[in-house]
């Protein structure tokens, strides 16, 4: 499948796994709410899809140890249609419910991307700075090429949550855990709690990045 070993983590499956749905019901979800466009089923999914797979995939591709992962396990495929589709029972009345989860969906996909980027940066060899790169890119990828196939500059180029601060946040906190207790579950842990917790913090106080003039 990988030529990438993957003992850094043995939580990696997991963690990739639980990011890819929750990237794929949330991506779903925010294109059937959007109002600036009228997406059919072909489009919400896709677009969950592409949000939920879409860092893995760069990630992926920057590391050059073979094809990306989403294409050599089925079982990425399978959980981003499962997301999405599971995107779609949102907004209409049965589904009023499940819509609310996207708050906390969200705020834990954010910390799983980032750990895994970071593991998977890791376990390819790589130094802090550039697991720490890994994991951002892995985090906002999905979401930014969400944003540029809806005809959009991606938001975290712009002023509003801090996406990409929270992100690198998870991953620096995962690697220094990893690097002071050499054990890659606690760091593992420790990185999803401190971004799920962060992102949450961000969203009740709504935290926003300021405009640069």
């Amino acid at each position: 499948m990988t030529s990438i070993p993957m003992n850094t983590s043995s939580f990696f499956p997991l963690i990739d796994f639980s990011g890819v749905f929750a990237g794929a019901m949330c991506g779903a979800i925010e294109a059937k709410q959007s109002t600036g466009y009228q997406f059919d089923l072909v489009g919400v999914v896709g677009l969950g899809f592409i949000s939920a797979l879409g860092g893995g995939i760069a990630r992926d591709i920057l590391l050059q140890h073979g094809p990306p992962l989403a294409f050599t396990n089925v079982r990425y495929l399978v959980i981003a249609l499962a997301g999405g589709f599971l995107g779609l029972l949102c907004g209409a009345s049965p589904g009023r419910r499940l819509g609310k989860l996207l708050v906390p969906v969200d705020a834990a996909a954010l910390g799983f991307f980032a750990v895994a980027g970071s593991t998977r940066a890791l376990a390819a060899g790589l130094s802090f700075l550039p697991a720490m790169l890994l994991g951002i890119v892995t985090a906002v990828g999905g979401g930014s090429l969400r944003d540029v196939f809806s005809g959009r500059t991606p938001r975290i180029f712009e002023r509003g949550e801090p996406y990409a601060t929270v992100a690198a946040i998870v991953s620096v906190i995962f690697l220094l855990a990893d690097r002071l207790t050499g054990n890659a579950e606690i760091s593992t842990l420790i990185g999803i709690i401190v971004g799920f917790t962060i992102r949450m913090l961000s969203l009740h106080f709504q935290w926003n990045t300021k405009v640069v003039r």
